[in-house]
């Protein structure tokens, strides 16, 4: 495995120590097209040029497992454990980078292996360009809030409501200094945006109309595993 160029624009944290409990079974080591589903998202960060080092955050109990599945990584910089919260594990992958020169850190979920080479370039550029960007898709579904019979109680206004994805991309010395706020004041967030955010950060929202859904439930095996083969059919015409 190769060190992060310190140099680098851009370092990745790729997290992947969440516990699959929707999924029943160790969704960032199941088989997605003859490999590892991380291998899939790792390599997407490897292709990408301006990506220089990779930390990758896992579950202590899984070291070995994720180790092996990457092998053969070429920019992995760092394995690291997890902790019990997902803000806990970005602030350990942080930690990682703790003396890298690198302005800028993309902050990935291992379980979204259609992520593309072309979209972390697209969020970097964003990213460079407004201070803080993130991958997201714009909410077209209809919304309804429930109450506590889980019976609808009114349709919620879709405009302007985005479903956020990763990889989120910041300035890696701002990100560490939300991160830190958020860690002092024992407040919860479930993306790094709203770490940012709560310090009066702006963080851009870069439309993506390509599959990079989160495998949560087993069906979601099989989905990825179509989309693969259809991107590299459409490779070969």
């Amino acid at each position: 495995m190769a060190g992060a160029d310190d140099a680098a624009p851009l370092s990745a944290v790729i997290v992947a120590a969440g516990s699959s409990r929707r999924m029943g079974f160790d969704k960032i080591l199941t088989p997605l097209g003859g490999e590892p589903l991380i291998r899939h998202t790792v390599r997407a960060f490897e292709q990408c040029a301006a990506v220089r080092g990779i930390v990758i955050v896992c579950a202590r109990d899984r070291d070995a497992d994720v180790r092996a599945a990457l092998a053969d990584a070429r920019k992995i910089a760092a394995i690291v454990p997890g902790g019990e919260a997902r803000q806990e594990s970005v602030w350990n992958g942080l930690e990682a980078l703790a003396d890298s020169s690198a302005e800028f850190v993309a902050v990935h979920d291992a379980a979204r292996p259609l992520v593309t080479p072309a979209l972390i370039a697209r969020c970097l550029d964003a990213a460079i360009a407004h201070g803080a960007a993130a991958a997201a898709e714009p909410a077209t579904d209809t919304l309804q809030r429930a109450d506590e019979a889980g019976c609808c109680a009114g349709v919620v206004e879709r405009e302007g409501l985005w479903r956020m994805q990763t990889p989120q991309i910041f300035r890696l010395a701002e990100l560490r200094r939300a991160m830190e706020a958020v860690r002092t004041a024992g407040v919860n967030v479930t993306d790094e945006t709203s770490a940012l955010r709560r310090l009066g950060g702006g963080v851009f929202l870069v439309e993506n109309s390509d599959w990079n859904f989160k495998v949560t439930f087993p069906r979601d095996v099989a989905v990825a595993e179509f989309i693969l083969q259809s991107r590299a059919a459409a490779s070969l015409t």
